[in-house]
């Protein structure tokens, strides 16, 4: 058991001893983040989204920080029944998990999202006991990694366990629901038991939304997105062609759907 307050040195030594805070380091961290033009631009090409889940903000506004450098998109809670529903209502791509956590544990956490997904989680705690560890990768935890670390194994361990869920998916990316088959691969759409015949970027744009249930998006963004940053053509595009996939999927009923968010853009929603 950890007491509660605790510290962690997770920083580098040579800014400790330059007589910097953990604050003022993580205040520059984030003014470098703003003037890196590259680094800004593959966070918003990235779609890999990452879950942090972790009581202390030192530690979880660092690894933010170490995340969003190396393009990912994050989302960060501090408790963890505020962060299981967040992950019912739209799962990210990998949960970095800590167990020592107010209210509902990190245990409790892991094992219920492996009720509902295979989303890999990394744990993230102090308690460094072999029973722990055991005890994590029995409740269905992919890795585990103790406190003191160090941010850059961190990030390897990020990149190998995605590496690994990725290998695990299927060679073909489908994308099903209720009455809907989307098929990335051979580009065929599948709408009660009938072939629909869609344009490229129809499907795209399609498969793209279904991907990412129950988030919204720009006009802007998801043109990035299904067009590319060279397109150049009017944002109403996007529009025209949900437009056309209302009308084909008749798009009114059911478990899921495109909805408008009026003043910002759409989403798949899922019920």
């Amino acid at each position: 058991m950890v007491a509660k307050g605790k510290e962690y040195n997770l920083f580098p030594y040579h800014i400790l001893l330059n007589g910097f805070s953990k604050q003022g380091f993580i205040d520059i961290m984030k003014k470098r983040m703003a003037k890196s033009r590259k680094g800004l631009k593959r966070m918003a090409k990235s779609s890999t989204r990452i879950m942090i889940v972790d009581d202390d903000a030192n530690i979880g506004q660092l690894i933010e920080l170490y995340l969003q450098k190396e393009g990912y998109t994050t989302e960060y809670y501090m408790d963890g029944l505020s962060s299981l529903e967040a992950f019912r209502r739209n799962p990210p791509n990998l949960v970095i998990l800590d167990i020592m956590l107010p209210g509902m544990d990190g245990w409790e956490v892991c094992k219920n999202i492996r009720k509902i997904s295979e989303i890999p989680i990394i744990m993230l705690t102090a308690k460094g006991e072999t029973f722990d560890k055991v005890l994590g990768l029995e409740l269905g935890a992919d890795d585990y990694i103790v406190k003191p670390f160090d941010p850059k194994e961190l990030m390897a361990r990020v990149k190998a366990v995605l590496r690994r869920a990725k290998g695990a998916e299927s060679d073909e990316h489908i994308v099903s629901y209720p009455n809907l088959t989307i098929n990335i691969t051979d580009y065929t759409v599948i709408f009660k038991g009938q072939h629909i015949e869609c344009p490229p970027k129809e499907l795209e744009l399609l498969y793209f939304l279904a991907s990412n249930p129950n988030k919204v998006f720009t006009r802007e963004q998801l043109l990035e997105q299904v067009w590319g940053y060279d397109f150049y053509g009017d944002s109403r595009t996007v529009d025209v062609h949900i437009k056309r996939l209302r009308e084909k999927l008749k798009l009114d009923q059911g478990s899921w759907s495109i909805k408008t968010v009026w003043g910002v853009g759409y989403k798949f929603e899922v019920k």
